[in-house]
């Protein structure tokens, strides 16, 4: 995986990063409204890809802070990808029954002294991620973001997001608004994240978004 990784080009945009590891062997495991996921060969780590995910390098960030907890994903590379992408490999986790994950969102809510450690590092980051990013939202507290490793703890991942509905209402009434305040680099694949769980999103409403940020670019010079 770290050869397919350092083989990508330095302008990698999503399509090129997935079809790089598809060729590499490595299949599809599934989708979400943000992104891919591709499992190795080997079945011991994921690649998670996103077209468009300005709160990836503060999860990376989360993650690495936190690899000491056992309590996150652990975070084997993440790298940012063109036009706003972003690819976090990780190690393969496996689904847990709903309750459990209640329960472990119940215990990071409850600032439970176990976890102090943790809540203290998701704030802190959290915090700067809602100063920093525009539209960022509120802790993801979906149950299928608590997952079992392979040596069978319970991790917590993806806390951090963009409010989707405001992001993407935004872009599609006042593209004027969205264009001033993520720069054109961060946000050329903006029209196609996967939207596995909330989707399906037809073409044709995606290009309409796509000409009206187009022509905000246009008035912003």
């Amino acid at each position: 995986m770290d050869a397919t990784l350092a083989a990508l080009p330095a302008d990698a945009d999503h399509r090129t990063a997935e079809r790089a590891f598809i060729d590499a062997g490595w299949t599809r495991a599934g989708a979400g409204d943000w992104a891919i996921a591709l499992r190795a060969p080997d079945g011991s780590a994921a690649v998670r890809i996103s077209p468009f995910d300005p709160t990836g390098p503060y999860t990376a960030e989360l993650y690495r802070a936190a690899a000491h907890t056992r309590l996150m994903p652990e975070l084997f590379a993440h790298r940012r990808l063109s036009g706003g992408g972003d690819l976090q490999l990780m190690e393969w986790l496996t689904p847990v029954d709903p309750a459990d994950a209640h329960a472990f969102h119940g215990l990071i809510a409850a600032r439970d002294e176990t976890l102090a450690e943790l809540v203290d590092l998701i704030d802190s980051i959290h915090a700067r991620a809602l100063r920093e990013l525009p539209w960022c939202g509120p802790l993801d507290t979906n149950p299928s973001n608590v997952m079992r490793g392979a040596d069978g703890r319970l991790v917590v991942m993806d806390l951090f997001y963009a409010d989707g509905p405001a992001l993407y209402a935004t872009a599609g009434s006042d593209p004027d608004a969205l264009v001033a305040r993520i720069p054109e680099s961060e946000r050329r694949h903006i029209t196609e994240i996967p939207l596995a769980g909330s989707g399906p999103w037809d073409e044709a409403s995606r290009e309409e978004m796509r000409r009206g940020i187009a022509a905000a670019d246009a008035r912003r010079g």
